[in-house]
């Protein structure tokens, strides 16, 4: 029997996290609708997602679609130096997707029947039977079960726990993607096949090839980076974030919205630090953007009928590549307190909480360290294994 046949859900945030959730319950036997506060198809800026187990694990066991179509893979993992020699190579394979690829294909598994744009959640409330969700347009919403995705701004975190507020790690990232088949034929041949790193004091940035908005081939696909500069908090960050409409982000500054003076001063930069091939791309960047990273964690994920997940719950910098794993693991393990509860949500929650809030917060203690290590200590080494990509762990 289906214990969920006649049960409701909201999922508060159509975004990777919130997507993943969503087929997950409806695969339970939850009719499901999504909110999302965008009023129209999300973009991701163009933004690479480093593919784990978790993220991918839709696509490998319950979608139709072939996984192989949404990534690019990479051999080897470098290290460059400032003449472009190379310090540290070894084997190691990872995949890739775009940010927009994997949510364009979530969102087909999905379908847009029950995804609505446009509504920005501002609160919920419940009682014994039901959640309630508040939106600003003044709509309200009711189901069985309440999940929030709603990522780093969100606005349901402070009634999970009022401490957990955004802390500034001291730097901010530098991001952008350019063509690959805009790159010259001999960088081209120094960064092919490989993820790469160029470690400078105080700094690092990596990068690897995504697939691009038309598809995967080599025509289409993106060389996409992060780069990670200290920014002291005080009114230096503050005037930086300031976007050229006068808007202050808070998290980000879009593309084309950043001052044509840090983005000067930050192709000036990569001259002077970085290997050739490294400072190609970064100059080729028609529109970089800024992210600011901070860390947060909340020490609560389930209230009755009310679940945190993803970003909305720990949103941690992105060292370990982890962010979308973390969000998607977050999601399987809630599927299974579910299915294995007999119908009883809120006893499902209560199980499932404790074991994500861990993982959470190992997680955070690492990136943390690894980032303390590139940005702050300089004992950022290449090749060290605890360097390495992995939610449960450097290379897990």
């Amino acid at each position: 029997m289906n214990e969920y046949a006649h049960a409701t859900a909201i999922v508060v945030g159509g975004s990777i996290g919130g997507l993943t959730a969503a087929l997950l319950l409806r695969d339970l036997g939850f009719h499901v609708e999504v909110y999302e506060r965008t009023p129209g198809p999300l973009d991701g800026r163009g933004s690479g997602i480093v593919l784990q187990p978790d993220t991918v694990r839709w696509f490998s066991e319950r979608s139709s679609q072939n996984l192989h179509d949404l990534q690019t893979r990479t051999s080897y993992i470098q290290y460059l130096q400032r003449d472009g020699g190379v310090v540290h190579r070894e084997n190691a394979s990872w995949t890739y997707t775009s940010w927009g690829t994997f949510y364009r294909a979530l969102l087909s598994d999905f379908g847009t029947a029950h995804y609505h744009y446009g509504e920005y959640a501002c609160g919920f409330s419940q009682d014994d039977d039901r959640a309630t969700v508040r939106f600003v347009s003044g709509t309200t919403a009711s189901a069985d079960l309440v999940v929030f995705a709603d990522g780093i701004t969100s606005t349901a975190r402070q009634r999970f726990d009022p401490e957990a507020t955004l802390t500034y790690s001291g730097y901010i990232g530098w991001r952008g993607t350019v063509p690959w088949a805009a790159l010259s034929a001999q960088t081209r041949e120094v960064l092919d096949d490989a993820i790469t790193y160029d470690v400078v004091p105080h700094s690092h940035i990596t990068m690897y090839p995504i697939p691009g908005e038309d598809g995967l081939d080599v025509k289409h696909r993106l060389m996409n980076y992060v780069w990670y500069r200290n920014v002291e908090a005080g009114p230096d960050l503050t005037e930086m974030l300031i976007d050229k409409r006068g808007f202050h982000g808070s998290v980000s500054v879009h593309p084309g919205q950043v001052q044509d003076r840090y983005i000067d001063e930050m192709r000036r930069a990569a001259a002077e630090l970085f290997a050739p091939a490294v400072t190609e791309v970064v100059q080729a960047t028609e529109m970089p953007y800024l992210q600011v990273l901070s860390d947060v964690r909340t020490s609560r994920m389930a209230q009755g009928r009310v679940a945190l997940i993803g970003d909305a719950a720990c949103a941690s910098r992105p060292h370990a590549a982890a962010g979308t794993a973390k969000a998607a693991a977050d999601c399987w393990a809630l599927a299974a307190a579910l299915r294995d509860a007999g119908g009883d949500i809120a006893s499902a929650l209560t199980k499932w909480e404790p074991g994500q809030l861990q993982l959470s917060d190992t997680l955070l203690r690492r990136v943390v360290d690894m980032g303390d290590r590139s940005q702050f200590h300089n004992t950022w080494v290449p090749g060290d294994p605890d360097l390495r990509f992995g939610l449960y762990g450097p290379g897990r």
